[in-house]
């Protein structure tokens, strides 16, 4: 069964159309970090259910789905190349979304990145890291645990 719905015609738009949505840029972040079982997922999300999510982005090319080393039943989700090339726009939309509040005196209603999302465990960190090739890039710059509230 398709998820995804016919995306619009102006670039713009469907680029918002593929990550815009109740918790994909969320999801898209966290996947930054590297491949993760949707245990992890659940575990680090607080209070959502992306399985649909995690399905449609991966029907727009950004996830993909591959069976987990080490677990035989597991499934993990690791961003395509293609969701990797969206690292700098979410981090500038992260960005001028602070921005944003700034300019309209709501920096108050900013939430930390720690309300929705959690770090990742040392066990899984270090499972990942065994198992597979050290990232070439470091995650630079902005990230979503700098935006606090004041």
């Amino acid at each position: 069964m398709k998820i995804m719905k016919r995306l619009p015609g102006l670039p713009a738009e469907r680029a918002l159309g593929v990550f815009s949505g109740r918790w994909k840029a969320v999801i898209l972040h966290v996947l930054l970090d590297g491949p993760q079982r949707t245990c992890e997922l659940e575990q680090r999300i607080t209070g959502i259910s992306q399985l649909e999510q995690l399905r449609a982005l991966e029907e727009h090319g950004m996830v993909s789905r591959q069976p987990s080393a080490g677990h035989r039943q597991g499934i993990e989700y690791l961003l395509t190349p293609l969701g990797e090339s969206l690292r700098s726009i979410l981090e500038a939309v992260i960005e001028w979304g602070a921005h944003h509040a700034k300019e309209l005196d709501e920096v108050h209603r900013l939430l930390p990145c720690d309300a929705v999302v959690r770090d990742r465990t040392v066990r899984e960190v270090q499972a990942h890291s065994s198992l597979r090739e050290p990232r070439a890039t470091p995650r630079p710059g902005v990230s979503l645990s700098r935006i606090r509230r004041p």
